[in-house]
């Protein structure tokens, strides 16, 4: 590592927020370009740095700093050369000069120790001295605290989010609970806040150890899907995370419950364990759903037999029965249920409704979860729809500092009906903010396929609300003769029934390629995708054809493929600027997708036929590419699907991962013309018939699977699917049991 000391004599760039620099270091023997998160430098400093170089493609050799520390200067020419450099507000070169002949080398100890002395200087009042006291505090502050956060491997740019949550109490706090870090501070989780109170030689059994660890546990169940954690496994798994005693895991929970942190509930003789935010965000679902149930609509304004006539005369197809159903359901219900899979016209029947409430001079509001899902809605429909996020006005009310969705119980929406698509992908959360939204009277429409995978997002909403009969559930399960001719969707039906798959017929659109080692399974995929795909079928390599893999790790996960296709598709060019993030390399032209909901990234439309040319947010599994990588601002711009240009600074590029090939999980909501998957050995949760299902159902015009046909039918059999902890089925069935009860 290289180690430098200077004076900062340019600071070229500097990003506000993070602290990211860009400046002029003047050392002995040469001026050095450094970069790097330098917060609470300026202009005039001295400083050492310890750092690696590079080389920037257009600027040359930089010193990327990794740490550094302030150095104050000792003599009277270094402390006046200092203070003139503008470095502490209130100080100019006069100012400067005054001070230093006063107090002389004794300065900055003075500044620091017995700053009110600064009154004792011809032009400086009270008031004066108070301004410079407290920029010199403040600079003086975040210096230590990232110089005591750096020793814990703690970046400056976390420095920097921390100083401004706690402030002149941020040593003190931390030093006091480091756990308070997991919980305030996004980005730093209870293992690294752990780490720094074994440094801090905090006791192991501590309390706050014990509620932190617990908390951290919790919330990891969740993010695996569960809006619940049974008490047991709670206790296990905390108590081997840190090594503690179960008892004392015990009183923690108990502990929690008591501050109102978590929630303990009795499921069937069982203790379960919720977070506040998924224990309100349930049991209001219930409510909810329960209030929309009870609402029941006369059909007296309409004679339905009539208009399905004439409206299929006019379209020219023959609805199904259970399709006729649905819209006589619709039409009574407050809430009701379309259930099926692919080919058995779902998109149809939700045209008809919308032409028949259209007739009915109803106010119609369409969605989907994802931004992929409500472009494919609104191609369907020839109607706009909205993104559930974007329906519910995500943004900032009067006097409020976070993010909240505006459309709420408050400020429902206008609409006398709504139908939400690809329902299976919506977790308790967000199914919560919808129904709020909803006020009763409003006939709520639910679209969705509840066979495939449920939401990445905790909760398994869809299959509970079917499954408690409380709601009206129409199923479509009738193949319409034009969907037969697609063995996509033959085998979709036949995966789904646990029937091993047809393919390889001649001029069809379902293919498997018989390969055994991995490696010649992942070479494969990847030969499919750069040549041999594109040259007879014309498909675009990266727009056209997606790579889905149901895990991230190994020689055919997504991580490993998705280097390898880069490095295809995408190849280094003298032409194309590119950055390595901590191992992420990221080029001009790839293809990402955001990973984490952002309700705060800005966007601008670059198609000028939208109506909206600008907004906020972009969600978890947005697909778009890099556009361009701007290495002196340190700006990675990317398009979307949907026309959306983004800016990202270099610290928000985490929210990013490429995309050549993704998890099937992460494909829900979206549609490709073309789908190709490894068929191999994976861990048995992973190789599911669901999973498969989902895979193949994201197809639109063709789908190769490679692989062994062992591995296939091992998915096809594997119809386990891992239980979720979900209590939203149990509260619908104990409502639905108490009132219907004899």
């Amino acid at each position: 590592m290289v180690e430098l000391e200077g004076r900062l004599i340019e600071v070229i760039f500097q990003n506000e927020s993070n602290g990211y620099t860009v400046g002029i270091l003047s050392c002995e023997a040469e001026d050095v370009t450094i970069i790097g998160y330098l917060p609470a430098l300026k202009e005039g400093e001295n400083v050492g740095v310890k750092g690696k170089w590079t080389m920037h493609p257009n600027y040359g050799r930089q010193l990327e700093v990794q740490e550094y520390r302030p150095i104050h200067p000792s003599t009277k020419e270094g402390i006046l050369s200092y203070l003139s450099s503008g470095v502490i507000k209130g100080i100019g070169d006069k100012m400067a000069a005054r001070i230093v002949y006063h107090f002389g080398e004794d300065t900055l100890e003075i500044m620091q120790m017995t700053p009110q002395r600064l009154t004792e200087i011809p032009g400086i009042g009270e008031a004066k001295a108070k301004t410079i006291i407290e920029a010199f505090q403040e600079q003086r502050e975040l210096r230590e605290i990232i110089l005591f956060l750096t020793q814990y491997d703690i970046s400056p740019s976390y420095a920097v989010k921390i100083y401004k949550k706690y402030g002149d109490k941020t040593i003190a706090t931390i030093q006091e609970n480091p756990y308070r870090l997991a919980e305030d501070i996004f980005g730093i989780g209870f293992k690294i806040a752990d780490r720094i109170a074994m440094s801090l030689g905090i006791d192991r059994n501590s309390k706050y150890r014990i509620h932190s660890a617990a908390r951290y546990v919790l919330n990891a169940i969740h993010a695996e899907g569960h809006t619940y954690s049974p008490k047991t496994l709670l206790v296990k798994k905390t108590s081997e995370l840190i090594n503690v005693q179960p008892e004392a895991v015990e009183d923690a929970i108990g502990y929690l419950a008591l501050d109102q942190k978590i929630q303990l509930e009795k499921f069937n003789d069982q203790l379960v364990v919720y977070s506040m935010p998924y224990y309100y965000a349930e049991a209001n679902v219930c409510k909810r759903i329960i209030e929309l149930s009870q609402t029941v609509f006369q059909m007296d304004e309409i004679e339905l037999q009539a208009e399905l006539q004439r409206l299929q005369k006019k379209e020219a197809i023959q609805l199904a029965r259970h399709q006729m159903e649905a819209v006589e359901e619709s039409l009574v219900n407050g809430i009701m249920v379309l259930t099926g899979g692919p080919g058995t016209g779902k998109t149809t029947t939700i045209n008809i409704l919308i032409k028949i409430f259209e007739g009915l001079e109803k106010k119609i509001i369409l969605a989907a979860p994802t931004g992929r899902a409500s472009k494919r809605m609104s191609e369907a429909t020839g109607r706009e729809a909205k993104t559930i996020h974007r329906l519910l006005e995500m943004g900032y009310s009067d006097g409020e500092e976070e993010l909240a969705f505006q459309k709420n119980e408050e400020n429902p929406l206008e609409a006398d009906v709504v139908i939400i698509d690809e329902v299976s992908m919506v977790d308790i959360l967000l199914m919560n903010s919808l129904l709020k939204a909803i006020n009763p009277g409003t006939r709520l429409i639910l679209v969705g396929d509840a066979d495939q995978l449920p939401s990445v997002g905790a909760g398994n909403v869809l299959k509970d609300i079917i499954s408690s009969n409380i709601v009206k559930v129409v199923r479509l399960n009738e193949i319409f003769r034009q969907a037969q001719e697609s063995m996509i969707i033959v085998n979709a039906h036949r995966i789904n029934k646990g029937e091993f798959p047809s393919f390889n017929v001649k001029d069809k659109d379902f293919f498997f390629i018989s390969k055994s080692r991995q490696q010649d399974v992942a070479d494969t995929l990847v030969d499919l995708v750069k040549d041999r795909l594109p040259k007879h079928y014309s498909y675009d390599a990266i727009r056209s054809i997606q790579m889905l893999s149901p895990m991230k790790k190994g020689e055919v996960g997504t991580i490993s493929l998705n280097k390898a296709l880069q490095q295809r598709l995408n190849p280094p060019d003298r032409w194309k600027k590119e950055k390595d993030f901590h191992g992420k390399l990221l080029r001009e032209g790839d293809k990402v997708m955001q990973i984490r909901n952002n309700y705060t990234l800005r966007w601008k439309s670059i198609d000028s036929s939208t109506e909206e040319t600008a907004g906020e947010g972009i969600f978890n599994g947005d697909i778009g590419y890099i556009h361009k990588i701007d290495l002196s601002n340190q700006e990675v711009a990317v398009l979307f699907d949907d026309y959306k240009l983004v800016l990202y600074d270099f610290s928000q590029v985490e929210e990013l991962e490429l995309a050549y090939c993704v998890t099937v999980h992460k494909s829900q909501g979206s549609e490709f013309p073309v789908v190709v998957m490894p068929i191999t050995w994976g861990p048995p949760m992973l190789l599911t018939r669901n999973l498969l299902y989902t895979a193949v159902t994201r197809a639109r015009s063709l789908v190769v699977l490679v692989g062994t046909e062992t591995y296939l039918r091992q998915m096809v059999n594997n119809n386990h699917i891992v239980e979720r902890y979900s209590g939203l089925g149990i509260r619908l069935k104990k409502y639905f049991d108490f009132q219907y009860s004899s």
